[in-house]
């Protein structure tokens, strides 16, 4: 359910989404910038995060310029143990998202690790643990990450803009793994939020050029808001799967990311019993927009095999914390 927020409060939303000023003292730019103060700014900021409107303001790594790779698992479980393979799956530390679906492949939920050998490897243990059998579609090309619902708009489809992590890998220095590591938490709404990184000889200065510099090199996605995206209207979502043939599937997938409900769009591999290839996350004010965007992509692409998967329960949603930052470079691309 949507709550009611104001026109400066809406505004506030979608800036801090697109992320934090990497300044001393952010909430004052973010002030000018909105026309207002800096003590408004980080009121208003306080009162959307108690009402829940935002959820957290952190740090989204890429787990790719870290040497991490990932994959999305998919299974049947029968209702009668649902709770206790969900229970199982939330414990694991690099899950980082899962839901039960509306389909009879069920559960759904994202599993990161240092290679794809270890995944399946604990997709092993977890299928022959519970006797299920797990799936696991790792990704093969990604057309967009960009995870922002507009506030101020009604979710219409954006331009050609397509937000792809880098995929390169780093060598951090010592500053830079030790500010990482500590910009895992959550950072606070005060007037002066990176100075808690400073410390050990590292003064603010050097803080904001160590982060800017994390950005640059595609290692931090964005640092800014994650917010409720029902309290801001957005009470539909479908994970929408379909079967592209190959020689198109580049084409298919850069089209259907510059959709504005898109946040996620991948390429990924095909498994026993599910041919589909391309996979989108979609976000709506109503089903009826976002039947809008399958009808007019299915049609203009002319793709007769699909799935919707609307989500029935969000059982986790919570970045993985990494200890090790990160290992050598290995050359290699996730």
């Amino acid at each position: 359910m949507s709550l009611h927020i104001t026109k400066l409060q809406k505004r506030l939303c979608n800036v801090l989404q697109d992320g934090l000023p990497i300044r001393a003292r952010p909430f004052a730019d973010l002030g000018k910038l909105l026309e207002t103060d800096e003590k408004t700014a980080l009121e208003e900021t306080r009162q959307l995060k108690e009402r829940g409107v935002i959820k957290r303001i952190g740090t989204m790594i890429n787990h790719r310029a870290l040497g991490m790779t990932s994959t999305l698992v998919t299974g049947h479980v029968p209702e009668e143990a649902l709770e206790e393979v969900a229970e199982a799956v939330n414990a694991l530390k690099n899950v980082s998202h899962n839901y039960i679906r509306k389909h009879n492949l069920n559960l759904w939920f994202t599993l990161q690790g240092e290679s794809q050998e270890q995944i399946d490897i604990e997709v092993s243990k977890l299928s022959g643990r519970f006797g299920i059998d797990f799936y696991s579609l790792p990704v093969e090309r990604v057309f967009k990450l960009d995870v922002r619902f507009d506030a101020e708009g009604e979710g219409q489809p954006s331009g050609d803009t397509q937000q792809v992590p880098k995929s390169e890998i780093f060598e951090l220095n010592d500053t830079e793994k030790q500010i990482l590591s500590k910009l895992q938490d959550e950072i606070e709404v005060t007037e002066r939020p990176f100075h808690f990184l400073c410390g050990a000889g590292i003064e603010i200065d050097e803080v904001l050029n160590t982060i800017k510099n994390l950005i640059d090199k595609g290692v931090i996605r964005r640092l800014g808001a994650v917010v409720d995206h029902r309290k801001l209207g957005f009470v539909a979502n479908v994970l929408f799967c379909c079967e592209v043939q190959q020689e198109r599937i580049i084409e298919a997938g850069k089209k259907l990311a510059r959709f504005g409900i898109v946040s996620h769009c991948y390429e990924r591999k095909r498994v026993k019993n599910w041919p589909y290839n391309l996979f989108a996350m979609m976000h709506g004010r109503s089903m009826v927009d976002i039947q809008h965007v399958i009808d007019k992509f299915t049609k203009a692409e002319g793709i007769e095999s699909f799935e919707l998967l609307p989500t029935e329960a969000e059982l986790k949603k919570e970045p993985v914390r990494y200890v090790r930052l990160p290992r050598e470079p290995s050359g290699r691309s996730q």
